[in-house]
């Protein structure tokens, strides 16, 4: 069953036309990456299925429901999760209140279920939740910022280059804890093939906003 459809995306910023005609799909339970070099329009896709940039034309479902009729802040609720290549982590909160805040914003009432799930998928984190977010390491805080990109993806997560700058050890952590997600469907772009096939062997190349090969 397919999760994520993506149908002739089209994307213009600024009057520059950034994606043209992108098509890609990402089944339930299935990991799948979007592979390019930088510009080529890896984030501009993710951002798109987020709602953070506005789309041209084309289509974007997820579970068959159009999420373009949707705002960006109501697409959380159906149970999609986004991690930004930044993190975006809130430096001053603990690692605990990080990991809540996506639930706090969709009041999610199974909120602390999920936060036991994760301490038990990922227990380094246990020993970290009452650490301020801002003393962790370059690779805690990336551990920690997809821990709270999957609060809400009960459905679809969207990461954006995850394993850069990462160890291999690390790297390969990371790729584990994704791999064991449950029945989510993964989206996640790298600029390095071979990085990405320690998630996923189904890549989609994208080239100046175009997909070029489905392998």
């Amino acid at each position: 069953m397919t999760a994520l459809e993506v149908r002739d995306l089209h994307v213009r910023l600024a009057g520059i036309v950034i994606l043209r005609g992108v098509s890609l799909d990402v089944p339930e339970g299935g990991v799948v990456g979007l592979v390019g070099r930088n510009g080529a329009g890896k984030t501009t896709t993710l951002k798109a299925i987020v709602g953070l940039i506005p789309v041209a034309s084309g289509a974007i479902r997820l579970d068959g429901r159009d999420l373009g009729r949707l705002a960006p802040h109501e697409r959380p609720a159906l149970g999609l999760g986004y991690l930004p290549e930044d993190r975006r982590l809130i430096g001053s909160l603990t690692v605990e209140e990080n990991l809540l805040l996506p639930a706090w914003a969709t009041r999610r009432r199974e909120s602390g279920e999920h936060l036991a799930f994760l301490y038990g998928l990922m227990p380094e984190l246990t020993a970290l939740g009452g650490r301020r977010a801002a003393s962790l390491s370059g690779g805690q805080q990336k551990l920690v910022a997809l821990a709270r990109a999957t609060m809400n993806s009960r459905r679809l997560l969207l990461l954006d280059e995850p394993l850069e700058g990462l160890s291999p050890a690390l790297a390969r952590r990371l790729a584990e804890v994704v791999r064991g997600l449950p029945g989510v469907a993964v989206l996640v772009t790298e600029s390095d093939a071979n990085r990405m096939r320690m998630l996923t062997d189904r890549i989609y190349t994208i080239e100046r906003g175009e997909i070029v090969r489905d392998a």
